[in-house]
């Protein structure tokens, strides 16, 4: 199970923008953990959080287009937090994007509901709530940790968005003392 939620670094993303945080986070790079390792981990993900009815039993191509849109997502992060963006992992999610086929919808209240069912929906269900983060300014707040390999989800608080790590304790003193290093050299005197 990635690391706690409680650490002050690591607080939640405002409303429903936690769920794509949560699903992004759904594989811990730094420790080398996956909730997801399978079609049944992510039904049981997706059902949990009502995203998808606790029957359906996703597909190995549902379960790819899931993660699929997970690396796309987690690759903006990465590029909101001045990394390269991954175009092809981009065009990817751009392609379950266009499967999901989201639309706007005035019941029971406006906004975008997808017109798809399964994990198809499911995935359009988080898309949707990039759009309304997207609208009303929080999603260029969510970035992924500049530290490779950690590239966790997070939501940037700070007050001139400069946040660059996930955890200042961790990732941030890492990458200090790789800078620090870099700048002056190992320590070490020349023989």
């Amino acid at each position: 199970m990635p690391v706690t939620e409680t650490q002050p670094e690591r607080k939640a993303a405002p409303g429903r923008l936690e769920l794509v945080r949560a699903f992004v986070n759904s594989v811990d790079y730094f420790d080398e953990e996956e909730d997801l390792p399978d079609p049944e981990a992510l039904g049981r993900w997706l059902g949990e959080r009502g995203l998808l009815n606790r029957s359906h039993r996703p597909s190995e191509a549902e379960f790819r287009r899931a993660i699929d849109v997970r690396e796309g997502l987690r690759s903006v992060l990465l590029w909101h937090n001045g990394g390269e963006l991954d175009r092809q992992a981009v065009e990817r999610l751009d392609r379950v994007a266009d499967r999901a086929s989201l639309s706007v919808h005035f019941s029971p209240e406006p906004g975008l509901q997808p017109r798809s069912e399964g994990v198809d929906g499911a995935l359009a269900r988080l898309l949707a709530v990039v759009a309304d983060a997207r609208a009303d300014g929080s999603w260029e707040r969510m970035k992924a940790c500049a530290h490779d390999p950690c590239a966790w989800a997070f939501y940037d608080q700070s007050k001139n968005r400069s946040k660059r790590w996930c955890r200042m304790d961790t990732c941030g003193n890492i990458e200090k003392a790789r800078a620090h290093r870099a700048r002056h050299g190992s320590g070490q005197a020349a023989s």
